[in-house]
């Protein structure tokens, strides 16, 4: 059963920006230790970075709950499975929240071009 939905749209650029003016202080508050390896690692790693910010901010608008109560980007992690599949995971207040309404699945996708980096979040529980 659907839970909710999130959709979110980032510029790449925009993350480029920020990263280039606050390096790793922007990098080290948004995205934990094994994102940004995996980021970096890529060929294009703003992208990537756009790609997770997108994600984390449609798990919350999916959950109904932004920014609040406590929440904090770490409660987050978008990483890829073997097959290059995203997968979030949760741990923190986002994690008390999801269990509290039941919700036993985050599915994720991203996708991105030149310019923006979009997520679609569908966050289920079972009926």
């Amino acid at each position: 059963m659907i839970v909710g939905i999130g959709l979110d749209l980032v510029k790449i650029d925009r993350i480029r920006a920020i990263a280039e003016r606050w390096q790793t202080r922007f990098l080290d508050r948004l995205y934990t230790e094994a994102e940004r390896r995996y980021c970096l690692a890529r060929p294009e790693p703003y992208a990537s970075f756009a790609g997770r910010f997108a994600a984390k901010e449609a798990v919350l608008k999916a959950l109904g709950t932004g920014w609040t109560n406590g929440i904090s980007w770490h409660d987050i992690q978008v990483l890829n499975d073997r097959a290059g599949r995203p997968r979030a995971t949760v741990s923190g207040r986002v994690k008390t929240l999801m269990n509290r309404a039941g919700i036993t699945m985050i599915h994720v996708s991203l996708s991105h071009d030149t310019d923006y980096a979009v997520a679609e979040v569908v966050l289920t529980k079972e009926s």
